[in-house]
């Protein structure tokens, strides 16, 4: 039988503390988190590998390395309120969870989204609500939040997104143009998002925040 508790420490000595991640509730909250239980049931081998995790429908699950650099940029705190975009099966949100004091998180997936509420609770994870919705929409009825995550590559980022970020708040978005990826961090001060460079990383394009096309004749 697998013993992913040992995973789970060689995930976050090999590929969290590697990629300077410091801060000590990132790292205790990987260390934390079953990760396998978040994952598709023929990817459960797969929990703990450093690469995306292909949820199926153009979807996928962060790679531990860019979800723990995510977080340690965005600085969360245990009385921040924070929305998580694209939840998947709920493995994100969780770790904000231990983390934060409580996470929306949004889900365009009826069938993940029921399913991520699941586990959540099955898991002992009080503190988070998914709601099943479309990505680009977020979750304005909730906000506006401390923190933002958005969980997977985004090229364009629609105005109701970073509407929903209280001032005074961040957003952390990873863009992408190509096969080119950067994570950006975002802090809002009266009513204006100015961002920074975090890091390089890549991951798939979420359809909702894919480049519109645009056709002429």
């Amino acid at each position: 039988m697998t013993d992913f508790s040992v995973r789970r420490t060689t995930m976050v000595d090999t590929q969290i503390r590697p990629s300077d991640v410091t801060k000590f509730t990132v790292i205790d909250a990987m260390l934390t988190v079953r990760r396998e239980a978040f994952v598709p049931d023929d990817k459960y081998d797969l929990a703990y590998v450093d690469d995306c995790i292909d949820l199926g429908e153009g979807r996928s699950m962060l790679e531990p390395r860019t979800l723990a650099k995510m977080l340690d940029a965005l600085e969360l705190t245990n009385d921040d309120l924070v929305l998580c975009i694209g939840a998947g099966f709920g493995y994100s949100a969780a770790v904000c969870a231990r983390i934060a004091e409580a996470v929306v998180a949004v889900e365009d997936d009826e069938t993940r989204a029921n399913e991520a509420q699941t586990i959540l609770s099955a898991e002992g994870i009080d503190n988070v609500a998914i709601l099943h919705g479309a990505l680009e929409d977020g979750a304005s009825a909730h906000g506006p939040y401390d923190a933002v995550l958005i969980e997977g590559a985004v090229e364009e980022l629609p105005a109701t997104i970073l509407s929903q970020v209280k001032d005074g708040g961040r957003i952390c978005v990873l863009f992408t143009d190509g096969a080119l990826g950067v994570v950006r961090l975002g802090y809002k001060i009266n009513g204006n998002v100015t961002w920074r460079f975090a890091f390089n990383a890549g991951a798939p394009v979420i359809p909702a925040f894919a480049r519109q096309t645009e056709f002429s004749l």
